[in-house]
């Protein structure tokens, strides 16, 4: 594979900086992808100044016009899948299948934005006064600020650009430093769709760097930011000194829930759906596991099971069901918590590196049982193959339990009781219920955010609602 590079880009032309670092695969060490020039405050200044040069223009675009750009992102992207799902697997570690379904995610974020710019607006509302009406509009912001991590390297920065850009929004990106080539993939697909230059600009740089001049930049009307909770609340305290408009997707220690009428086969195959898919490192991703105590004992048996048999390689080779973790520092992380783990519960599977073909950042789906709700495994969210098992007597001791951690972002439930169904959606502190379905999976046309660390919950992602993020409401009262 030819060596690939990522840069910045600013007003349509890639920026070369004298800072560069090496991209290597995660499941091939020895592997090196291409590099990345990194660039720093000043790039994110000029990066900003572009986007506000651009914005005025854009911002009157016709909104017809704005999607069918997006379409032509979107047919540019499917036309490349293949290439695109193979590098993003190269990049971030997941398995191709994962990958391929990614790409197809955030193709169909372009088409359903584009679609959303066909009925942008907004309504026309009774006066009180004789011979008046009133209308609302909407406008875009000006130049918004994304910022987004390496676990989902191609779909969340779509679901964050698309409705921006369909708003009218001039954006400055700042993707993940771990995984600049996808980011620049996408990128190139919206400018050889049509975008204006200085629409859109990526700054490939580091967070606390880049990321504090777009949150302080008096230029920046917004930031939409997904990431960990410490990065988002110093963000959220850097951007209140001037009340800027903030969208925080955070963590989660997210909890599914087996009750005793749970169809036990389904209720294994959904945990590990949900905690060794992805390897682990999705913000929705099952790492707790709670259980019925009179199931509990065949629940472990079994996916202690399932867990060993799970297939660990590289994303590429054929019947391998779990990837690497994407990176060395990911790898230490993960490592240093099932050594806290082996220290509270009872280790039933995994518990170190996977033996593979290839020397990267392998580690065995791991189970623990018979955890507390002291225990850090329980509390703390660890981005990683990890399941704690943990126990409960009754329905309202399980609520408890998921409620019990700082998080609120997913939470399921297996069960056939109506009753207890409708009692976990009602009680449960979480922006998004599964019942009877693995945790991660998210419909694009569907509102997404959480609660509590999970994030501000100000404006909901995806959905007919990013749009609210993205736009401010104008009311015009008209006499005649």
């Amino acid at each position: 594979m030819t060596p690939l590079e990522a840069a910045s880009v600013i007003n349509g032309d890639k920026e070369q900086s004298a800072t560069v670092r090496e991209l290597r695969d995660p499941g091939e060490e020895e592997s090196v992808l291409g590099k990345v020039y990194l660039g720093d405050s000043e790039t994110a200044r000029r990066a900003i100044d572009s986007a506000e040069r651009a914005s005025a223009e854009w911002g009157g675009t016709p909104a017809p016009r704005r999607g069918r750009i997006l379409f032509e992102a979107a047919q540019r992207l499917e036309a490349r899948k293949n290439e695109i799902a193979t590098l993003l697997t190269r990049e971030e570690g997941k398995t191709l299948n994962e990958s391929l379904f990614e790409v197809d995610r955030s193709v169909n974020l372009f088409r359903f934005y584009g679609a959303m710019c066909f009925k942008l607006g907004g309504k026309t509302l009774p006066s009180n006064d004789a011979n008046s009406y009133v209308y609302t509009i909407r406008e875009p912001l000006g130049v918004v600020a994304v910022i987004t991590p390496w676990n989902f390297p191609l779909s969340i920065p779509a679901w964050k650009i698309a409705p921006a850009l369909a708003s009218g929004n001039a954006v400055v990106f700042k993707p993940a430093s771990q995984t600049p080539l996808i980011a620049t993939e996408l990128v190139n697909a919206l400018m050889a769709a049509g975008l204006p230059k200085g629409v859109l600009n990526m700054v490939a740089g580091l967070g606390p760097v880049v990321g504090d001049t777009l949150a302080a930049s008096p230029k920046v009307g917004a930031v939409s930011f997904t990431g960990s909770s410490e990065t988002g609340r110093h963000i959220n305290g850097t951007s209140g000194k001037r009340m800027l408009r903030l969208q925080l997707e955070l963590g989660g220690k997210n909890a599914l829930v087996l009750m005793d009428d749970a169809d036990i086969g389904l209720g294994v195959e959904l945990a590990a759906k949900g905690a060794f898919g992805l390897t682990g490192q999705a913000c929705t991703a099952a790492s707790r596991l709670l259980v019925h105590r009179d199931i509990a004992d065949e629940v472990v048996r079994r996916l202690g099971s399932r867990a060993a048999s799970i297939v660990v390689g590289h994303g590429l080779e054929e019947g391998v069901e779990m990837g690497p973790l994407s990176s060395e520092d990911q790898f230490g992380k993960v490592q240093k918590y099932i050594g806290i783990g082996k220290g509270e519960a009872e280790l039933v599977t995994g518990g170190g590196e996977a033996k593979t073909s290839k020397n990267g950042f392998y580690i065995s789906p791991t189970v623990f049982s018979g955890v507390s709700p002291d225990d850090r495994i329980f509390q703390e969210e660890i981005f990683g193959p990890v399941l704690a098992v943990s126990t409960f007597s009754d329905l309202e001791e399980a609520v408890h339990l998921v409620n019990s951690v700082a998080y609120g972002l997913t939470a399921g439930i297996v069960s056939k009781s109506h009753s207890a169904i409708a009692t976990f959606t009602a009680r449960v502190n979480a922006g998004v219920i599964r019942v009877n379905k693995p945790l991660p999976g998210l419909e694009l046309q569907v509102p997404y955010g959480g609660f509590k660390e999970s994030g501000n919950d100000q404006y909901k992602e995806m959905g007919e609602e990013a749009i609210d993020f993205y736009t401010r409401t104008k009311s015009v009262y008209v006499g005649y």
